[in-house]
Parts: structure tokens; sequence; C-alpha cells
């Protein structure tokens, strides 16, 4: 895919690596519609990056504000190219101890939410005479299972099983579904996921922005549907063995 002149809808783009998503589309000439819940945050990103940034205040939780914004915001002349599930929470700590409402949290951010955008876009991208492109961002968490995080594995899991199904459901209406597993990413997601912070041995938002981006470029019938990316080292620098 050329990303010049596309249209692009990047959730969870008022940080971390959603930021660095929308970026790197700009730069390559696309316009992106960035969802978040952070509306001073996203305007600060708009005045960054100049009107290819389309702010958007969304909840994506809500399946009723989704379904209103995109009845509103396209249309057969005004078609979104690519869609990047990003959006994402998480709650560590051992079952015994995670509340209802966190578990809630998460399955409805992480996974409901991925359903709710998808399923008002592939009609979308289905009448689109180009091929279009859904990109699901999961996490090495979607691969293993560990301990204080069953939780958001689980959300993670179900990610994978979802994007390898509609892989395997959209690809010969044009629409290409990818999955990324990135391991620990120095944004403010550890922070809020009471998780003991960055470190400089993770990997650097805009990096996986490049694998994203990668993706998106490859040839209309040329399809990396999953693709796993770690820190070499991922040990803070602190630590020697």
């Amino acid at each position: 895919m050329q990303l010049n002149d596309k249209i692009a809808i990047v959730t969870g783009a008022s940080g971390g690596i959603g930021k660095s998503f929308s970026k790197l589309l700009i730069e390559k000439g696309a316009t992106v519609y960035g969802l978040a819940r952070r509306s001073e945050k996203l305007e600060e990103i708009r005045d960054m990056f100049g009107n290819r940034f389309r702010p958007v205040v969304m909840d994506v939780t809500d399946p009723d504000a989704i379904d209103n914004w995109v009845n509103e915001t396209f249309s057969r002349e005004h078609q979104p190219d690519i869609l990047v599930n990003n959006a994402g929470v998480a709650s560590f700590g051992n079952v015994d101890e995670l509340s209802i409402d966190a578990w809630h949290q998460m399955m409805e951010t992480n996974v409901d939410g991925v359903f709710y955008l998808t399923r008002q876009i592939v009609p979308l991208m289905k009448r689109n005479p180009e091929v279009c492109h859904i990109i699901n961002i999961s996490s090495v968490a979607g691969l293993l299972g560990n301990p204080k995080i069953s939780a958001y594995n689980a959300t993670k899991f179900a990610i994978r099983g979802l994007s390898e199904a509609l892989f395997k459901e959209l690809r010969y209406d044009g629409i290409k579904v990818s999955c990324m597993f990135p391991g620990s990413i120095a944004t403010d997601f550890f922070d809020n996921a009471n998780a003991g912070g960055t470190h400089p041995n993770m990997m650097h938002p805009d990096d996986v922005g490049k694998t994203l981006i990668h993706l998106l470029e490859t040839p209309d019938n040329f399809l990396i549907n999953e693709v796993t990316m770690r820190p070499l080292n991922p040990k803070p620098p602190e630590e020697r063995d």
C-alpha cells in the first residue's frame, strides 16, 4: 500500500505507540483520525502534527458513540483504508487480588472496543476498491501466560484469536489483517499498570511504529499476518547476572 493520501484510524492515539503510529503515518502523507478519551492530549498532538491529524474524543467501550461517529464521518466518497486497533489498558496483580472492575475495564477496552469499531469499519472497507488493512495490537502477553497478568493475558490472547479469524474471513474481500505482539515499550503503560515503570532497555515507540509502517507498505498481495518484537536485552541496565 502506498500511504500517501490514505485515511487511517488509530485508537489510543493520545500517547505511547498510538502517538508514534499517528506521527509516522502523517509523515507518509496519510490523514489520521486519532481516537482517545483525553481531549487535551489530542489537541496537543494536532498542534504538533498539523491538520492531517483529526482528533476524535472517543471511548471505544461505547458502541453507540462509535456507531454514530462512523456514520457521520465516512461515506462511499470518504472511506477508511487503515484501522489500527491500539487502545488498551492493564492492571496487574494476582487473580485473587484483582478487582471485578479492573477485569471488566480490561475486557471492555482491550476486546470489546476492538470488536465495536471493527464491525463498523469492515463494511466500509469491503466497498473500498483498494486493498485495506486492519492491524490489531496485541502483546507478547497474547502468546505466553505469566503470573500476575492473567486478566491481561486473557484479553491479548483474545485479540490473537480474533485477528487470525478475521484474516481468514476478510482476505478475499481485499482486507489484510495483521496482529502485532510487542514486548516491553518505553511508554507510560507500565506506570499506569503499576508494573514498575520504564527503563532504557525497553523498545522505543517509534521503532515499533516503523514496523507497523512496514506491514502497511507491503505489496497488495503480500500479507504478514503476525509479527512479534522484543528488546534484545529486556533487563534494566542496573541489573547484572
